[in-house]
């Protein structure tokens, strides 16, 4: 069965040293628990913090790029980076790991086309428009609502992602900006991580009537591991008493100082006391699946973990070599081999490869 995470962070651990071909401890992601669980293929982000702007947003995605050309090209011929959909169905034949590359938050193409097809170039094939702010495409889930949609500048920007064969990612933004880019777009759009507000009505989740607008486009909606989206005792639980705040300091110094063996152990701790807490488990993602099908259509679903951007997973999916749980959990609920299959990874090959053909006719 070919897998395909939508959306993982590993490059920002890359940049905090991560060797990723070891076995790492305390490690969501490495490329041996990539080949553990079966993963067809993991797109990478090039997370860019919103307090970075202009150049210096710019460098930093150049330079979580060049650390992923450097990992990936020194692991050997079993994973290869790939650009386009023709790419990844060779590796799969080939049964070789494919690493696709995403910005999440447009902020480094700093209002200039030409960078965003320089990133193209360089074999970013996605791009998460907004983060946890507005910034110059448009406005965020967690914005302040700075254009009421996409700017201007915005609209250019879906316009020459479809021509450039670029998938247009509306994780994190607002519903205005997702409404903008549904109407914009003349290619399917996706949105990589963001499970079903129904379940748990957080804006920065995914409302049932974009989910169907996604559809209706042609698009996907890949559900998020993250346990405060799937649950809202969860989030609760989190933020209650600071504990939230106290974890986000840790792994700031942790970020500040990755080399520092204290801000390891104390990262680490973090880490392990997290996973004491009562969280949903691997079956709450199948419900969001779930809920999902429902509302989209099995064509129009799949994974998009989070996996080393967040803090603490589901019980049952602490790390990458875990995620084939998800799909026995579907089938032991009835969905044949051909439909999980459809949300382990083929919807979101043929989203790509719809992208890139509808990127001819623009």
């Amino acid at each position: 069965m070919f897998i395909l995470d939508a959306h993982c962070d590993s490059p920002s651990q890359m940049y905090r040293l991560r060797d990723f071909h070891k076995d790492n401890d305390h490690a969501q992601v490495d490329f041996p628990k990539l080949r553990a669980g079966g993963i067809g293929a993991s797109v990478f982000a090039m997370y860019i913090f919103p307090q970075l702007e202009g150049a210096e947003a710019t460098a930093y995605a150049l330079k979580l790029i060049s650390l992923v050309y450097d990992q990936v090209e020194s692991a050997g011929d079993d994973i290869r980076l790939c650009f386009r959909s023709s790419q990844l169905r060779e590796n799969i034949a080939a049964k070789r790991l494919s690493i696709l590359m995403s910005l999440e938050n447009g902020s480094p193409i700093q209002r200039s086309l030409s960078l965003l097809r320089l990133f193209r170039r360089l074999g970013i094939s996605s791009i998460v428009l907004t983060h946890n702010a507005d910034n110059e495409i448009g406005d965020a889930a967690a914005g302040r609502r700075r254009w009421g949609g996409l700017s201007p500048f915005g609209r250019e920007v879906v316009s020459e992602m479809n021509r450039l064969g670029m998938i247009v990612d509306v994780s994190h933004a607002s519903d205005e900006t997702a409404s903008d880019c549904l109407d914009c777009s003349k290619s399917p759009i996706i949105a990589s991580h963001s499970s079903c507000r129904s379940i748990n009505p957080l804006r920065r989740n995914i409302s049932d009537s974009l989910m169907r607008r996604i559809a209706d486009g042609g698009g996907l909606v890949g559900i998020s591991l993250y346990p405060s989206f799937l649950s809202a005792d969860f989030a609760a639980l989190l933020a209650a008493d600071g504990l939230e705040d106290r974890v986000d300091a840790i792994e700031e110094e942790f970020k500040a100082a990755p080399a520092d063996s204290e801000k390891i152990t104390a990262w680490h701790a973090v880490q392990d006391s997290l996973l004491t807490l009562p969280r949903p488990s691997y079956k709450a993602v199948v419900d969001h699946i779930e809920h999902a099908v429902k509302v989209a259509g099995i064509d129009h679903v799949g994974i998009g973990s989070d996996y080393d951007g967040v803090c603490v997973q589901p019980v049952g999916l602490e790390n990458v070599s875990k995620l084939p749980c998800i799909f026995e959990e579907l089938h032991s609920r009835g969905y044949s081999w051909d439909d999980v299959e459809k949300i382990a990874g083929g919807n979101y090959l043929r989203v790509l490869s719809d992208v890139e053909r509808l990127a001819g006719n623009i």
